[in-house]
């Protein structure tokens, strides 16, 4: 799927029928079956000239709505159907780089280059949390990528001062940092079961980390043995984006070095290596449906959707 901009990001709806990819200016929706586009969304209201590139978008779990979160500091929320925005949420500083809406659907949370997160009521576009980096000593903690996990209970950020957050979505208490990547942290994701998280960075890696049990306040991490259970090393280069499939059964990367990496979580071993993008894999996306699909945005202008059925099978 050919575009006259970088794709800076690819989601898929829930129910794995549509893909929706963030390029300069405009989100475009496509059918994932027939690759047909069937929708644009842009906001007339801006000025065409200069850039303003869609760095995250999102669906609601009713596949309904569209997030997306721009270079202008606004998270814009569509209604798909008639194209329209219905809301504007405002209130970040900087730059949205990440979106997540929790399974329920009433929660978006953001992640800016503001240093912060922020959640959102998706009912009355309130800001309900400002989840705020104030570690004295940062010099650049701007927040890359936010996850809420399975149960909406926590929410993870990954940063540019190299560490992952891991907040309660409720009350907004930091309960845990997340530290031991080299270099700033691009991307995390949770694993399906909300007791892992997995991140990439540009210190070429991927970690996967365990989370405790999530019981009440404290999270019991053995801390003898660290929260990172493992590291995953093969990128050449920067890693940019992660995901894993919905079976737990792989985590799976997309990095500067143009290649996308199919991992095994339990043995930390690169099992697929796949190339087709002629400049850098800005994002990968899952499809949550359970059919073996996976969405890449790149540096050359492209999205693409693949097959990962043979990978499964062969496996």
């Amino acid at each position: 799927m050919e575009h006259t901009s970088v794709v800076c990001c690819v989601k898929f709806s829930a129910d794995g029928r549509f893909m929706a990819a963030g390029c300069n200016h405009a989100t475009f929706i496509y059918d994932v079956v027939t690759s047909q586009r069937v929708a644009v969304l842009k906001d007339e209201t801006i000025k065409a000239e200069g850039d303003l590139y869609i760095r995250s978008v999102c669906f609601s779990p009713d596949g309904n709505y569209l997030a997306t979160g721009a270079e202008d500091k606004q998270i814009r929320i569509w209604d798909i159907a008639s194209k329209r925005i219905r809301n504007i949420l405002s209130g970040h500083h900087q730059d949205i780089y990440s979106l997540d809406f929790s399974r329920d659907g009433r929660l978006i949370a953001s992640g800016s280059g503001d240093c912060t997160a922020r959640i959102w009521s998706m009912a009355d576009g309130k800001c309900l949390q400002v989840l705020r980096i104030s570690d004295n000593d940062q010099k650049d903690p701007g927040v890359t990528s936010v996850a809420f996990s399975p149960d909406g209970r926590i929410i993870a950020a990954a940063s540019l001062d190299k560490m992952i957050r891991i907040w309660d979505t409720h009350n907004g208490i930091l309960l845990e940092r997340l530290e031991g990547h080299k270099d700033s942290v691009y991307s995390v994701a949770f694993m399906p079961d909300g007791k892992m998280l997995v991140s990439g960075s540009l210190d070429k890696t991927l970690k996967l980390w365990q989370l405790g049990t999530n019981e009440g306040r404290g999270m019991n991490i053995d801390r003898a043995k660290g929260p990172c259970k493992m590291t995953f090393t093969g990128h050449k280069d920067f890693v940019l984006s992660v995901g894993c499939t919905p079976d737990g059964r792989w985590v799976v990367s997309g990095s500067k070095d143009r290649g996308v990496q199919f991992w095994d979580p339990r043995t930390g071993q690169t099992q697929f290596m796949l190339q087709g993008h002629k400049n850098s894999v800005i994002s990968v996306a899952i499809s949550p449906s359970g059919k073996p699909l996976f969405a890449t945005g790149s540096g050359d202008n492209r999205a693409r959707i693949w097959s990962y059925d043979s990978i499964s099978k062969g496996y």
